[in-house]
């Protein structure tokens, strides 16, 4: 992002005077839907079509089913995925995500972006 377009960004979303507490507000709502270490793996699989449980299972080396179980709930309970259950036999749930979801996407882009521009620099212990 260029400087110009930054300063215009910074502006219109922090406005002037700056509310210090409404920003630490605002990133904490943000990371208690998207937190963790798995939420924002899952919704990068789903939206890359995973959208069955073992499709998104197998997309994610390294979570556990209960693990995973677990997150879907929480994300489905913020409106972050939509749990569609089709009544064939045998029954077939779906997991998709939401127009909300879908509004993190660029962000998500960025994250990653940004991943992999540092990567050399992260230190993992």
């Amino acid at each position: 992002m260029k400087e110009k377009q930054r300063q215009k960004l910074v502006k219109e979303v922090l406005g002037s005077p700056r509310n210090q507490a409404e920003e630490v507000r605002a990133l904490q709502d943000t990371i208690y839907v998207t937190g963790g270490k798995w939420k924002l793996p899952i919704i990068n699989a789903i939206c890359n079509g995973n959208h069955r449980f073992r499709e998104i299972e197998r997309a994610l080396p390294g979570i556990t089913t209960r693990m995973l179980a677990r997150e879907l709930k929480e994300m489905e309970a913020n409106q972050l995925i939509k749990r569609t259950v089709n009544p064939n036999s045998p029954q077939q749930v779906e997991y998709t995500a939401t127009d909300y979801c879908r509004s993190f996407g660029d962000i998500i882009l960025e994250m990653i972006k940004w991943g992999k521009e540092h990567r050399e620099r992260i230190v993992r212990s």
